[in-house]
């Protein structure tokens, strides 16, 4: 006795149709910036990843139309170029947000709040991982690192670093995001959107004034190893316990970017009645 495919759970369904074109406007534009982008490489194959970029600026995420774009352009198949653009998580595969919301809960970003920053914004925002919110401006991930264990827990939106954040900042963050209220990262250029990200990261400069120049570099917490390989020693440094607001007269408050772990802020919201942190300068 066989069993249909239906009785097993089975539905063949109809070929999916090929994907529709872009406008030729569209296409003449993209065709324009791809062509400059393959001139780069001197194997074609090579500009898959910014191509991939490109058409992601267009649309906000890569969809069959931007693949097939790129598997013309480069002569590869549309099989070849899905590979790729499934196996990195940068390209995105459905509609998102203007604001990438990453929120890092590997191990150290975890264990100093990022799981409660999570937390947080899921209840806020009402979307779960990888979805988007109804207005369309943030789309919310949990990612795995953010590679700024030292400011942990840090958020990031489009790529750009927010630090040393708690529930309560976050909150406060994608509710500016959302309104259109001025943001400022941490560390690196002024925020843009998703799709302009997605450009620059295909290879093109960014235009806004003073952009690159505010790009910046790793913070002062991140460079301790550095000085301490190079022989450099920094003054002293007593920083109290979380919470308390003195200063000894001899010393005056620092404007300094601290890290989360030798500063007096309040980062560990998963205990936020036994708030942890060193009291002795980094590196000593």
């Amino acid at each position: 006795m066989t069993t249909s495919s239906s009785e097993q759970g089975v539905s063949l369904g109809m070929p999916q149709l090929p994907a529709p074109a872009y406008p030729d406007d569209v296409r003449a534009r993209l065709e324009a910036d791809g062509r400059e982008i393959i001139a780069r490489y001197p194997d074609s194959r090579s500009a898959l990843l910014p191509l991939l970029h490109l058409v992601q600026a267009e649309e906000g995420h890569v969809t069959r139309t931007g693949q097939q774009f790129c598997a013309t352009l480069l002569d590869l198949t549309t099989a070849e170029v899905a590979a790729v653009a499934t196996f990195y998580s940068m390209y995105r595969r459905r509609p998102s947000g203007d604001y990438q919301v990453g929120v890092c809960t590997n191990t150290l970003c975890a264990v100093m709040g990022g799981d409660a920053i999570f937390e947080s914004l899921q209840e806020h925002l009402g979307v779960g991982n990888g979805e988007t919110t109804d207005d369309g401006k943030v789309t919310l991930e949990h990612i795995e690192c953010n590679a700024a264990c030292d400011f942990a827990p840090v958020v990031m939106v489009n790529w750009e670093f927010f630090d040393n954040q708690t529930p309560a900042s976050a909150r406060r963050l994608v509710d500016d995001l959302r309104t259109g209220a001025p943001v400022e990262p941490t560390r690196g250029a002024p925020m843009c959107t998703f799709k302009e990200t997605a450009r620059i990261l295909a290879g093109f400069p960014d235009e806004r004034p003073g952009a690159v120049e505010a790009s910046g570099g790793a913070g002062p917490a991140s460079l301790v190893g550095l000085r301490l390989a190079r022989g450099e020693t920094a003054p002293a440094r007593v920083v109290h316990p979380r919470g308390s607001s003195a200063v000894p007269q001899d010393q005056s408050p620092t404007t300094e970017h601290l890290s989360s772990h030798d500063a007096p802020q309040d980062t560990s919201a998963s205990d936020p009645a036994h708030p942890a942190g060193p009291v002795a300068e980094e590196g000593e």
